[in-house]
């Protein structure tokens, strides 16, 4: 059959577009699969649809690849920044590793709106049973009353298990509290992150990457009793308080991130504000650390330095905080973290207007981490409607001569229809 004047062209214009559109829509593949220590995982590379999801170094061609510090031994670290969240450069970004003691960000962002923080809670010995053996404690006592505030401290400060397990307690169970992470985790879209210890302890197949950390990072410096407990250098700790909630004696306990309130060879970042660090005889090392300087807040996460230097984990985490400084605010990025969403449904029981005052950084909580993955698609959906209707217009005029020439009894020669096609 003869096709209509045009349409072949026109279709040809539309097929093309269609084509363009798909491949710009298309996800990149993911790289091989990662369900233990030093794997790559298909589902973070599939949601993320970013080049992070591939291993090895992302960092923006330029100035910033050149100045980036040549010495880092970590298997993965992250340079983020918290206020927008462009990651400003990685390496094997979504490489699951035992994380340590930062999955503790992940534990209070799960906890801290749960229960007031001026609460008292009485010790129990059935809450310390599970503590695993030569886990970092901050001191408690069995039959002596904590506010939720003190556990609070001895879980930032003191990386404190037992804290953990009390809180955990209250929460419920242990198991109650692992449901409750992963549920979180997957909010935030760390799709990384396998919860099995809430404190971290190291348990089989417990992973999370440098990407997940930096999103648990972010949205707690966004919370402010997250960023004022993250915050504290040294505070003054109870041995324990009476019914009215007076303390009984105290005694110093000093922040074990180093880079906070310093250490034997290892000096305080300037402008460091928090956030938690980790060490495990399976993790190494872990640390993710903010920094405020001229205004901007950046993250960085660093993940089993290898150098065998004792202090590399600060040493790196110090290069990379510099390096991020350095360059410019508007630099290209190569990705960008999940918007962290709102907890529609549980109330923060949120400190007074001086603390929500006190510096902590103003990344947004939003709902529209899904909504904007898809806006390219549907934008391209209606660019796709928009060419198809014209490729189509010159048909559908004709169809409609025919249609008014069959009214008026005009068959065409032969009996075809009138541009000499087959009948309709």
């Amino acid at each position: 059959m003869d096709k209509p004047p045009g349409i072949t062209q026109r279709a040809g214009v539309a097929a093309t577009a269609l084509l363009a559109l798909l491949a710009c829509c298309t996800v990149p593949t993911a790289h091989a699969d990662e369900r233990q220590d030093g794997r790559h995982g298909p589902r973070s590379a599939v949601r993320d649809a970013r080049p992070l999801s591939a291993p090895g170094l992302h960092v923006p061609r330029g100035r910033a690849a050149q100045t980036l510090p040549r010495d880092l031994s970590a298997r993965s670290w992250m340079v983020s920044d918290a206020r927008t969240g462009r990651v400003l450069a990685a390496r094997n970004a979504h490489l699951r590793l035992p994380p340590a003691s930062t999955l503790k960000m992940l534990f209070a962002l799960t906890l801290l709106p749960r229960f007031p923080q001026d609460g008292l809670r009485t010790v129990r010995p059935a809450d310390l049973r599970a503590v695993g053996a030569g886990s970092s404690m901050v001191g408690l006592r069995p039959g002596h009353r904590y506010t939720v505030a003190d556990l609070w401290r001895g879980v930032f400060l003191a990386s404190g298990n037992d804290a953990v397990h009390v809180l955990a307690g209250m929460n419920g169970s242990m198991d109650d509290t692992v449901r409750q992470m992963r549920a979180r985790a997957r909010m935030l879209g760390a799709h990384d992150t396998r919860v099995v210890s809430p404190d971290g302890y190291d348990a089989p197949g417990q992973v999370s990457s440098a990407y997940d950390l930096s999103l648990f990072a972010r949205a707690g410096l966004a919370q402010p009793y997250f960023a004022r407990y993250a915050g504290l250098a040294t505070t003054r700790f109870p041995t324990g308080r009476d019914e009215r909630g007076r303390a009984l004696g105290t005694y110093a306990v000093q922040n074990t991130n180093r880079l906070l309130g310093g250490g034997p060879g290892v000096e305080p970042y300037p402008g460091l504000v928090g956030v938690k660090n980790g060490y495990t005889t399976h993790a190494g090392n872990t640390l993710a650390a903010a920094a405020r300087r001229d205004g901007r807040t950046l993250v960085v996460t660093v993940m089993n330095p290898r150098s065998g230097r004792p202090h590399a984990v600060y040493e790196e985490t110090r290069s990379l905080l510099d390096w991020g400084f350095s360059i410019a605010d508007d630099a290209p990025s190569v990705g960008t973290l999940n918007p962290a969403p709102a907890r529609a449904g549980e109330p923060l029981h949120g400190p007074p207007a001086a603390v929500r005052s006190a510096g902590t950084a103003t990344a947004p909580e939003g709902t529209a981490s899904a909504a904007g993955r898809l806006l390219p698609y549907a934008g391209a959906a209606a660019v796709l409607c928009a060419a198809l209707a014209w490729a189509l217009r010159p048909l559908l005029r004709r169809r409609r001569a025919r249609r008014a020439a069959f009214a008026h009894g005009y068959r065409g020669p032969r009996g075809r229809g009138p541009d000499g096609g087959g009948p309709w």
